[in-house]
């Protein structure tokens, strides 16, 4: 446990009542499996978080030989799935699944989300994968943009702080993926250029952090693993969600949050 839980505990507190906002929160230390949570099992909608996971379950789904197919979609496809940065500039020439894979991490790209998602055998196939490495709490339901939508009362497309953390653990630290693909997948969520206002922000001075973030409505999450210096990395999922669903939701939330949780692990 913790040093100073309690205090911990405090600030988070004070941070949703400043912010109006649930906070979920769990992180382990995998150096010596010292571990934090709070409310780790509330459910959040997981938005553009699990790109993450359809990009490692493209990596342990697809041989290595396969990922070089060439792929080819419409405009129609971009207006449907909507924020797209990278695959609208490639609507003539196309891209492989494995750069597919990697704007979705890296770019959060909509469209080649679900391009990817639809390779490995779509929702229903990830959700399957995710439960085969002990994560039976998320439940993914629909793809992009429809992902976003939570309804009240409803557990489609949400998790929970705790399952994201253990699942993230399986295939960032654990042995989910091989060496090589591991790596890749590791450079991809260092490469992601969405979240330097999240977890990157509230880190130490010096840690490296790599993360994949996913926001919608009042919804803002980040999921990392990271690097304090000569150490073993810390794997943390930060869930978040404004109580008025109609406030959009502030980075800094997942920052501070974050800065409270990590300076606990120095």
């Amino acid at each position: 446990m913790l040093p100073n839980v309690g205090a911990i505990d405090a600030a988070l507190e004070q941070l949703e009542v400043d912010y109006s906002a649930a906070v979920g929160i769990a992180a382990i230390d995998t150096r010596d499996d010292v571990r934090f949570s709070f409310n780790a099992d509330e459910r959040f909608g997981f938005a553009s978080t699990i790109k993450l996971f359809v990009a490692a379950q493209f990596l342990r789904a697809v041989p290595a030989d396969q990922r070089g197919e060439r792929v080819f979609w419409t405009a129609d496809d971009i207006q449907a799935a909507g924020y797209s940065p990278v695959t609208e500039q490639h609507i003539d020439d196309g891209l492989t699944y494995a750069e597919l894979a990697e704007a979705a991490v890296r770019q959060s790209d909509n469209t080649a989300t679900n391009l990817v998602l639809a390779r490995i055998g779509g929702p229903a196939a990830l959700d399957a994968a995710l439960a085969e490495l002990g994560d039976e709490t998320t439940s993914v339901v629909n793809v992009e943009p429809d992902l976003n939508r939570i309804e009240p009362g409803s557990t489609d497309d949400t998790t929970t702080a705790a399952a994201f953390t253990a699942g993230l653990e399986e295939v960032v630290v654990g042995d989910a993926l091989n060496d090589d693909d591991r790596a890749m997948l590791l450079d991809w969520m260092s490469g992601n250029a969405t979240g330097d206002a999240l977890i990157r922000a509230g880190a130490p001075e010096g840690w490296v952090v790599a993360d994949k973030s996913g926001g919608a409505a009042g919804m803002r999450n980040d999921i990392a693993i990271v690097i304090p210096p000569g150490r073993q990395p810390i794997v943390i999922s930060v869930l978040t969600a404004r109580l008025d669903p109609e406030q959009a939701y502030d980075d800094a939330l997942v920052a501070e949050v974050a800065r409270v949780v990590l300076d606990g692990f120095r």
